[in-house]
């Protein structure tokens, strides 16, 4: 019996990590971004997915996006992913699974963490080493929300409220990149999505709980002994 696709709540952010199978290479040269990222902009209007942020890495990937309806994110996942691994099989000749078992996701509350998880998604190619600066990396949506080019970006109200002004704003959100991320925050925001759990304070996921009538659990605390937390 096939897996039934998750349910998100409308309207809240998430945090939505996908990795190469065996952490084998999703993307091998230009084209593949483009071609995946164009995907993406495709489905997230065809679905209902506002897109804040993205970073493409070599092996997985990692979008901050809203949902319009309960099954926004799961069909543009399970189209795009789908569609990729058709594209990417036939450039390459290759067969098999292209994607780790299923997406991992985590509700983010947004006073507190959604910021944090902006820095977190773009900074990721700075953390790997792989540039020095943000900006120089292509693939990732910091261009967009750090020089004012959104293109199919959403900016969301977080981002939004860093200032009235649009180059008011912009300088804001390029002086957040000026520090690293804490541990504590990097921790947090890995353990959350690693497990599939909320990021964000018990407030937070109580008041979640009893307006949806969901459960969502408390994230672990501390570095899984035998499981490497996705970047």
């Amino acid at each position: 019996m096939p897996r039934r696709a998750r349910m998100y709540i409308p309207g809240l952010p998430y945090h939505i990590v996908q990795r190469g199978n065996n952490r084998e290479a999703c993307f091998v040269e230009p084209e593949n971004y483009q071609f995946y990222l164009d995907l993406w902009q495709q489905m997230s209007e065809r679905y209902g997915v506002q897109v804040h942020a993205f970073c493409l890495m070599t092996n997985h990937i990692h979008f901050l996006a809203t949902p319009i309806t309960p099954d926004s994110l799961s069909n543009t996942l399970k189209v795009v992913g789908s569609r990729y691994a058709y594209y990417f099989n036939k450039k390459y000749g290759r067969s098999g699974t292209m994607w780790e078992g299923r997406h991992k996701s985590s509700l983010v509350q947004q006073n507190r963490y959604l910021l944090t998880c902006y820095r977190y998604i773009e900074l990721n190619p700075v953390r790997a080493g792989m540039v020095n600066r943000p900006e120089e990396y292509k693939w990732s949506s910091y261009g967009a929300n750090a020089w004012g080019d959104p293109g199919w970006v959403t900016p969301h109200e977080e981002y939004l409220a860093l200032a009235k002004e649009r180059e008011d704003r912009l300088h804001a959100y390029k002086a957040l990149f000026q520090a690293e991320l804490s541990e504590f925050d990097l921790n947090e925001v890995r353990e959350s999505v690693h497990y599939c759990l909320p990021l964000g304070d018990d407030r937070f996921r109580l008041q979640i709980e009893s307006k949806y009538g969901i459960k969502l659990g408390q994230a672990k605390r501390g570095r899984p002994r035998s499981e490497r937390l996705i970047e």
